[in-house]
């Protein structure tokens, strides 16, 4: 089969592998697309793949066309959506049912072979069959949304707050229709690029700027969340939290990013500050958002690129070139 390799920092090809196996418990999806996320930029620096060479792409969807000896749930032809996430369910963490914390965290596509490639193996418990009404080639989708489901089940949203997203990419515009869908009063966005901003209006956002400065909320915001993992944003979106509000960081920032903040200021406004790491029982609850309609796929996906331009893609990707991404085998 074709598949993306990255091989070492900074170096991304298209070879040919071969075809994966299933084991008794697993299935083979012949792959209908795979979106890109900073993520996989992060491995192209030699960060998170714990060791390259590896296969990226961690949100997709597909055909079955394989299935393990011990499998029965599915059969060859099922389309599916596949949760790339990899637990132990045997650590600490695992036993408390935080396995997205597991001490042995793995992923497809991140720690094994991923599908950027035309064919993937995947744990028959990580797949979610899906309704036909849902077209095959969209739904790499369904792992961005479901990550965001599970940054709104960490900030256990109340009705009339006001939210403040730094970053209009996918993730950021993901936050923007489930904030709107949480019963925010006002959903505000800053991004530096005008494009993206104006994808946020056209999506029903408060306001989309390209600083909080412009706009006008003396006591801040309830809720405020970085979608972006620049230093510079993150710096300037903790500040922006009103008393008693809530900094949620969702941008996946870089492993040497350093911010300050004003611990009197925490306490004597009680400002909570917290994370939300990939996905959490949130999966199969995003694959069943997605079969409403809580996405446009038409507005979401603005390039779809063969596999044989993987590099193309990261390389746009990396620039901020449109929103979603995807690569089709």
């Amino acid at each position: 089969m074709k598949a993306a390799v990255i091989s070492a920092p900074g170096v991304v090809s298209v070879e040919r592998l071969d075809d994966p196996a299933p084991g008794p418990r697993e299935v083979v999806v012949k792959v209908a697309s795979c979106g890109l996320c900073g993520t996989d930029l992060h491995i192209l620096q030699g960060e998170f793949a714990p060791s390259l060479p590896i296969v990226p792409g961690h949100e997709f969807a597909g055909t079955i066309v394989a299935t393990g000896t011990a499998v029965s749930e599915l059969a060859v032809g099922d389309r599916v959506a596949v949760d790339p996430c990899l637990y132990c369910n045997e650590c600490h963490y695992c036993r408390r049912g935080r396995n997205n914390l597991c001490e042995r965290y793995a992923a497809i596509g991140v720690t094994v072979p991923g599908a950027a490639a035309e064919y993937v193996a995947a744990p028959v418990a990580n797949c979610v069959r899906l309704p036909e009404h849902i077209g095959l080639a969209d739904a790499a989708l369904i792992e961005p949304l479901s990550c965001a489901v599970r940054g709104y089940d960490v900030l256990r949203s109340r009705l009339a707050e006001s939210v403040l997203i730094y970053g209009s990419g996918t993730m950021g515009l993901i936050l923007l229709e489930l904030a709107k869908r949480t019963g925010a009063v006002a959903v505000d966005v800053v991004d530096i690029n005008p494009e993206r901003l104006a994808t946020a209006r056209q999506l029903g956002c408060t306001s989309a700027v390209e600083t909080a400065e412009a706009l006008e909320r003396p006591r801040g915001w309830d809720v405020v969340i970085d979608a972006t993992g620049s230093e510079r944003a993150i710096q300037d979106a903790i500040g922006r939290v009103g008393r008693g509000g809530t900094y949620l960081q969702f941008g996946v920032a870089d492993y040497a990013a350093r911010t300050t903040i004003e611990p009197y200021r925490i306490y004597h406004e009680e400002i909570t500050i917290t994370g939300s790491m990939a996905v959490l029982h949130s999966y199969e609850r995003a694959a069943d958002l997605f079969a409403t309609g809580v996405l446009d796929p038409s507005v979401f996906i603005s390039d779809r690129l063969p596999l044989t331009e993987y590099a193309t893609a990261l390389e746009r990707f990396r620039s901020g070139q449109g929103r979603k991404i995807l690569v089709t085998p």
